[in-house]
């Protein structure tokens, strides 16, 4: 049984050697795995696995050897939630159907129809292509499709192309306090450290006691040193709300190995894009923001930008003034964020979303534009690419 799972292993990228293979073995002949198959499972890890980077490799490979990948498939037979099929939203339109579908022809005439629509509409619609109101083909609304529209009293995004939200959305901060799934994050980003000892010397200096000591004929002679930190200067800004609420997760456990690794670290939230102003808290989002200028120049260019998000959006959210879905940006998001990377020249966006959608999306490929192709894939891999890229 075992000798599969080793060659698995090993055609998975683990490498375990056979000296490790019958380490695992002679444990087992001593009943160290008991009959517990979790037991068997950490006994398994600790023996044949080397690098902490590769353990959600290795849970994968022996999830589908040991119990088959029929755990992970979702029963299909659930009944249609109610809520769901009351909505009318989801229209079984073909191919050619959606492609017949235009938009309106740039911004500055979506926003113009949108205020012909408010004026001349005096009760509610369902269906359609022209009033705002629930499914149909009309750009305003909700539930419906088109390909560029202002999104409606809907709950959440569904295809991800709205140029508006009008919608009272709430946005919870990230917990940095989750630790659980952050050990391979934490170990790629300790490549980025600096270690320096600086202030008071408040710590003991073993090795430079003992010998002092010794050179003065046994008389204690104690050395301090001051702390050892790492003094690298991190600022991250994170998108939160949105389509990024399907990365909440990893994002999560992002900020949290990030507040653990680094004593110099400051945070902002944004939504979407940069604009003239970025937060501290998302509850007081609308009521306690900090320009940009503010933080340009609170902090040096010594500090290193991340940006964590998946930059899914209408592309006039970036290039125009007004392209906000949340308020109205007088400066397009483009020429914030080239006022930031103008002060913090050393700079990465980390997203979440998978790398072989970027190509597909036009507002991934204006982000890369303008971090001069410095976009790396929010994994273990696309940190230490971030992180060399860093230094």
């Amino acid at each position: 049984m075992l000798i599969p799972f080793f060659f698995l292993l090993r055609e998975g990228g683990l490498k375990p050697s056979i000296t490790e293979l019958l380490t695992l073995h002679g444990a087992l002949q001593e009943g160290l795995a008991g009959q517990s198959i979790d037991d068997f499972y950490y006994l398994a890890r600790a023996t044949l696995v080397k690098d902490e980077t590769k353990f959600d490799r290795f849970d994968r490979i022996f999830a589908a050897y040991f119990r088959g990948v029929s755990d992970s498939l979702q029963d299909l037979r659930q009944a249609l939630p109610e809520d769901w099929l009351e909505k009318q939203a989801e229209l079984a339109l073909s191919d050619e159907e959606r492609a017949q579908i235009e938009a309106m022809g740039g911004f500055d005439k979506l926003m113009d129809a949108l205020r012909e629509r408010l004026d001349e509409q005096q009760e509610r619609h369902e269906g359609g292509s022209k009033w705002i109101g629930t499914a149909g083909t009309s750009p305003f609304g909700a539930y419906g499709y088109n390909p560029e529209g202002v999104r409606i009293g809907q709950q959440g995004s569904r295809h991800r192309s709205a140029v508006k939200v009008w919608d009272k959305r709430e946005y919870r901060n990230l917990d940095d306090t989750l630790e659980l799934g952050t050990r391979n994050i934490k170990l790629a980003l300790r490549k980025l450290r600096k270690f320096a000892r600086e202030g008071a010397a408040d710590q003991l200096d073993l090795d430079d006691t003992i010998d002092k000591t010794a050179r003065n004929a046994g008389f204690l002679d104690i050395r301090m040193v001051p702390e050892r930190h790492n003094a690298v200067k991190v600022l991250l800004c994170l998108d939160v709300g949105g389509s990024m609420d399907d990365h909440v997760r990893v994002c999560e456990e992002m900020f949290s190995a990030a507040r653990s690794e680094f004593k110099h670290l400051e945070y902002y939230y944004f939504h979407n894009f940069v604009y003239e102003s970025l937060w501290k808290d998302n509850r007081r989002r609308h009521s306690e923001t900090i320009p940009v200028s503010e933080v340009t120049n609170k902090y040096g260019a010594d500090y290193k930008l991340i940006f964590v998000g998946d930059a899914t959006m209408s592309p006039y959210e970036i290039v125009y003034p007004g392209g906000s879905v949340e308020h109205w940006n007088e400066e397009a998001g483009a020429v914030c964020i080239q006022r930031l990377l103008k002060t913090f020249p050393k700079a990465v966006w980390l997203n979440p979303e998978p790398r072989d959608r970027w190509e597909y999306t036009p507002s991934i490929k204006l982000t890369r534009d303008l971090l001069d192709d410095r976009m790396f894939p929010l994994t273990i891999s696309g940190l230490d690419e971030a992180i060399r890229a860093l230094h």
